[in-house]
């Protein structure tokens, strides 16, 4: 092996320019050349590589977003562009590929890959929704994101004696929000993975209020939706003044916290070992708090469990 390549696909993750990092720099460190793909599959399937030594990653493992930048790339579903993207990969002496993404992202790795790339997958996804790792890269900046946001809400929430419905990224994987009720003390959490009742949300609420309580923390995940309506119902059967806060994209960005800098150094530089070892289609994650790598195949078809003791744990100190 000579040269790799390293690109980043789908939504951006605070933490993918210090997994960049370390894949650059362990690969430069075995003697290997990098180029870094811009603007994922899209950009590769532009022919958009350019080199990258030790200086190229300079003063990046801080900053959130992805220096290499990122796209969707619908038409990577084809196979006729696919092969474009492996002909293109060949022709600038690219021996292997390095994809940070979501599953998105690795199913475009798997294919590349019956076409003979060599490939190896980082989970970079804020939404923490691949089942075969504990943790992605950039769920931690998110969630404390969210977390400081909640934190600000409650002190208004409290001043006004209101519900507060915040809306909380994760399309398909409740984690964030779910995360975020436990850390944030909110009250209820509404999640994809759980059937809710509406009015049973409300009686909860004004039980809450003849008892005392100031103010109502209530999360729901980007796979419910509705905040806005919902809090319209919920001042409507209750009596309650109650406002919505929808925090979308601010969730993806800024510095990426320790563990995540950590997290993705740590994966980064198993990528490489692995292609060093002439392993291909793998993803690499931590599991029980060891790096681990699975087959691209098996990871894509596990099923996610979702956590029903801490959906239990957040029920039961929420009041």
């Amino acid at each position: 092996m000579n040269k790799i390549a390293v690109l980043t696909s789908g939504g951006d993750a605070p933490g993918m320019n210090a997994a960049i990092r370390a894949v650059v720099r362990t690969a430069l460190h075995n003697g290997l050349k990098v180029m870094g793909v811009e603007r994922g599959y899209a950009g590769l399937l532009n022919n958009e590589l350019k080199p990258m030594n030790r200086s190229s990653v300079s003063d990046i493992i801080q900053r959130g977003g992805t220096i290499l930048r990122t796209a969707r790339c619908l038409e990577f579903k084809q196979e006729e562009y696919r092969k474009k993207a492996a002909d293109i990969l060949k022709k600038n002496g690219v021996d292997a590929l390095v994809v940070i993404g979501g599953d998105g992202s690795f199913m475009g790795a798997k294919l590349l890959s019956k076409l003979g790339v060599k490939t190896i997958g980082l989970p970079g996804t804020i939404d923490n929704d691949l089942p075969y790792t504990d943790y992605t890269i950039g769920f931690d900046t998110a969630l404390n994101t969210a977390l400081d946001a909640i934190n600000k809400l409650r002190d208004t929430s409290t001043s006004h004696e209101r519900v507060s419905v915040v809306e909380i990224m994760g399309r398909n994987c409740g984690d964030l929000a779910l995360y975020a009720s436990v850390a944030g003390g909110a009250e209820s959490v509404l999640l994809p993975e759980k059937e809710y009742d509406k009015d049973e949300l409300c009686g909860l609420i004004k039980s809450g209020k003849a008892s005392g309580k100031m103010h109502n923390l209530v999360l729901v995940a980007e796979g419910i939706g509705g905040s806005e309506e919902l809090a319209k119902y919920i001042e409507s059967r209750t009596g309650i003044e109650t406002r919505a806060t929808i925090l979308g994209h601010i969730q993806r960005g800024g510095s990426p916290t320790a563990c995540d800098r950590v997290l993705a150094s740590k994966l980064g530089f198993r990528a490489v070992e692995l292609l060093l070892e002439g392993k291909t289609s793998r993803v690499v994650g931590i599991r029980d708090n060891k790096i681990i790598d699975d087959d691209i195949d098996d990871a894509l078809a596990m099923k996610r469990k979702f956590d029903e003791k801490l959906y239990e744990i957040s029920k039961i100190i929420s009041y």
